[in-house]
């Protein structure tokens, strides 16, 4: 996209959604952890200045992905065992396993999910799913993968479903994000649509095997269908999110007079601040969510269109993918339109790495924004095409090697 000064860029329209989401978050982070007390002046809460910091944190990650070319870090030209992707894929499998031994993972509200490293506290699960989002890309663009077979699909899909195996002991939702979005990655590769349809059976037999084994999930399942039949036990999250909404109305409380904080709303910080949003904001403040989760799904959608390399447009269709999954299924959670999960709201939930490795990943999608790459025998023969947008010297798109070498002697 040429440089303009009455249009946005691709990475400023990404740069500007999360801005605005990352302040909203500190704003209703803050807001959801106030309490009660005899002063009227709106003083910081120690879960807000923690807040704060994550945030700047992510902001720094953020920028600093943004600048790094993404096919010089995951080049298409590197070996199998060379690839980063796969480095951190195999990672991503012995930290969830890690994190179900007794003494290395820590326990909080009855869910081993995180592992203490010194001062902070890391969730697996936000590593791995990032991690196979960049696998997937990679190795689905690659020419080295015959996708044609279904002995490679089932291969390519192992180490997947190992990561998602190690998750859904302790985390339901979040091996159904992995899931559902891998699934996306494949339909929209070369893998052919029978083979991949042929695993959906067994896979949709063993969610239900996982949902039905823990007796805890089959009451969610229960209340869910109605949760005004035990408002005080099973129901008592819906209840109180769907009271958020009606009492917010069009408009709002304003902002930090919500009243379902105050000790009635569970997880108002993590996985229902919508619901937080709504009452304080009321349907200006959730329009705006949406309004910048719809910015970076219409920056890739102008990515997929564009004549850029095949592993740029899966890697941000991916990127894009976790993010807007995760922004509809917590959405969907807060207006008790599926089952209750454990999923928070991508950069506006109260979070600590996982907001800063959400960060990082949106960053990589700002560099495929930045960097221009496309397919041909220049970018085969190890030629870097790559050229910021709106630059006065973009080299051509689609060159052969002679004329990229007359090009460049010029």
């Amino acid at each position: 996209m040429d440089c303009s000064v009455d249009r946005l860029r691709n990475h400023d329209i990404v740069t500007l959604c999360v801005a605005t989401l990352l302040c909203l978050s500190v704003l209703m982070v803050q807001s959801a952890s106030m309490h009660v007390t005899g002063s009227t002046s709106w003083g910081w809460t120690d879960r807000g200045t923690r807040h704060l910091i994550y945030a700047v944190l992510g902001v720094v990650a953020f920028v600093l992905a943004a600048r790094f070319d993404y096919r010089t870090v995951f080049s298409a030209e590197r070996s199998f065992l060379a690839s980063p992707s796969v480095w951190a894929l195999g990672l991503s499998v012995l930290l969830c396993a890690a994190v179900l031994v007794p003494g290395v993972g820590k326990e909080v509200n009855g869910a081993r999910r995180w592992i203490v490293m010194g001062p902070i506290q890391v969730q697996p699960s936000e590593i791995a799913k990032w991690s196979v989002v960049i696998f997937l890309a990679w190795w689905l663009t690659s020419s080295r993968a015959k996708l044609d077979r279904f002995r490679t699909l089932v291969l390519t899909l192992l180490p997947v479903a190992c990561i998602a195996l190690l998750i859904v002991i302790e985390d339901f939702g979040t091996a159904v994000l992995i899931g559902m979005c891998a699934f996306s990655m494949l339909c929209c590769s070369r893998v052919k649509k029978w083979q991949l349809f042929a695993l959906v059976p067994p896979v949709l037999a063993a969610g239900v095997w996982f949902i039905t084994h823990k007796e805890y999930r089959v009451r969610r399942m229960m209340a869910f269908l109605d949760p005004w039949a035990s408002p005080r036990g099973e129901g008592y999250h819906m209840v109180q999110s769907l009271l958020s909404f009606s009492t917010g109305g069009l408009t709002g409380k304003g902002l930090g007079n919500g009243v379902q904080k105050l000790g009635y709303l569970p997880e108002d910080t993590t996985d229902f601040i919508f619901a937080v949003v709504c009452e304080e904001l009321g349907v200006s403040g959730a329009m705006l969510v949406v309004a910048m989760y719809l910015g970076i799904m219409y920056v890739t959608w102008q990515l997929i269109r564009s004549d850029r390399d095949s592993f740029g447009k899966m890697l941000a269709f991916g990127i894009t993918a976790m993010v807007a999954l995760q922004a509809a299924i917590n959405i969907a959670v807060a207006t008790v339109s599926v089952p209750t999960k454990g999923l928070s709201l991508p950069l506006v939930s109260a979070g600590g790495s996982g907001m800063v490795i959400s960060c990082a990943a949106l960053g990589l999608l700002c560099s495929v924004c930045k960097f221009r790459h496309a397919e041909g025998p220049a970018t085969k023969v190890g030629v870097n095409l790559a050229a910021r947008e709106g630059s006065s010297d973009a080299v051509p798109e689609r060159v052969s090697e002679a004329d990229w070498r007359a090009w460049t002697k010029a």
